[in-house]
């Protein structure tokens, strides 16, 4: 079979070095080439980045500036195609920006004729519903809409949208793969022999009460036991002040017999490989609560968002604390206790986890069948 070569543009908060965001892309292009030489589809990617050459350079794809128009109506009338998402795109909490933008992206491929495809967006918060119909018009005129939470499907609903069109999928990132040769740099033991738990944190409330709880927590948890706390700034370098606001609030754990170390990489794969060398994971960010879950890393999640809880409410577990308030000796306890059985939260969770690792790649397969049909 001669594989048939598609162009295809990638909207998305991509080239931030968030890697969260960072993962949902590598997923996305990992899964469009898994899934293209099945239906005999090549996906030429085109990536609208805010960092254009080192987009392509990690990852050997072509990237033009996301806002510069000019380059950007270009990519889209040479390609075949565009995707939007994945990540939280369609939300005013942020900006009352974000959504003008992404939906320009949206209309103006639809203007050329282009098809579209809406993928694994998580949907809202939309504070200001003159938005609406703005999302409700895009998407609508769109070829495949899929969100990766029940309640983005709920919220479109509400917007009017047909829900028998929306599929509901998991999150990209859940089809992350390793590394190439990552089984061997898996260490057989771990040469302090204390267990290693992953920290994600980052700013949220001024007062910084759940930074406090989640510090004051796993300082009561290394006077109980001897642990090797490593700290995983997903978004650089607001996350590892984050990281650095809780070490200096648990103050001395050395003395106590246990260690903190800090772990940065701007490449995805990397960090999925750093999480899943750990025991346990307490996260604020989403997707250090995704890549643990995909290596079957059991988790215990602090919730901002409700897209925090709706993840979690997939692998069966609820947040151990929020936003506003996060109880030490209960962080501390639940991270003992994960600690202590976490071959049983493995073993109850294992379907879930394999359930979403199957279905992430189901939008990649719409989109390749889509162009496969096309000729």
């Amino acid at each position: 079979m001669v594989a048939t070569a598609r162009k295809i543009v990638i909207s998305g908060y991509y080239g931030f070095r968030n890697s969260g965001d960072e993962a949902v892309l590598k997923s996305i292009l990992t899964a469009l080439e898994q899934e293209g030489k099945r239906s005999g589809v090549t996906f030429e990617p085109i990536v609208l980045s805010g960092d254009p050459s080192w987009t392509a350079g990690v990852y050997g794809v072509k990237a033009v500036h996301r806002m510069k128009m000019g380059e950007v109506r270009q990519a889209l009338k040479e390609s075949d195609g565009l995707i939007s998402g994945g990540g939280s795109l369609l939300q005013d909490a942020t900006s009352s920006k974000t959504i003008p933008y992404y939906v320009g992206v949206i209309r103006l491929a639809q203007w050329m004729g282009k098809p579209v495809f809406i993928y694994a967006q998580g949907v809202g918060p939309v504070t200001r519903k003159l938005f609406y119909p703005l999302i409700h018009g895009s998407f609508k005129r769109s070829h495949y809409i899929s969100v990766r939470d029940q309640e983005s499907a709920a919220l479109l609903r509400s917007m009017k949208m047909d829900g028998s069109r929306v599929e509901i999928v998991p999150d990209p990132v859940m089809g992350l793969p390793l590394p190439a040769g990552a089984a061997s740099k898996f260490p057989a033991e771990k040469p302090d022999g204390l267990p290693k738990i992953a920290v994600s944190v980052r700013f949220w409330n001024e007062d910084r009460a759940e930074l406090i709880g989640i510090a004051d927590g796993l300082r009561k948890l290394a006077e109980s036991r001897n642990v090797h706390f490593c700290f995983l700034p997903f978004h650089l370098p607001d996350d590892e002040a984050a990281s650095n606001y809780v070490i200096e609030r648990m103050g001395d754990v050395k003395s106590l017999g246990s260690k903190i170390t800090t772990r940065q990489t701007e490449d995805p794969q990397a960090m999925l490989l750093e999480v899943g060398r750990c025991d346990a994971l307490v996260g604020m960010r989403l997707h250090s609560l995704i890549y643990a879950a995909s290596q079957r890393v059991p988790v215990a999640g602090i919730s901002y968002d409700p897209k925090i809880d709706s993840f979690l409410a997939q692998l069966n577990v609820k947040a151990i604390g929020n936003s506003e308030q996060v109880r030490p000796e209960r962080l501390a306890e639940e991270l003992a206790h994960l600690l202590d059985d976490a071959e049983s939260w493995k073993a109850e969770r294992e379907p879930l986890i394999a359930e979403l690792k199957r279905e992430s790649a189901r939008p990649a397969r719409a989109i390749a069948e889509y162009f496969s049909h096309k000729g």
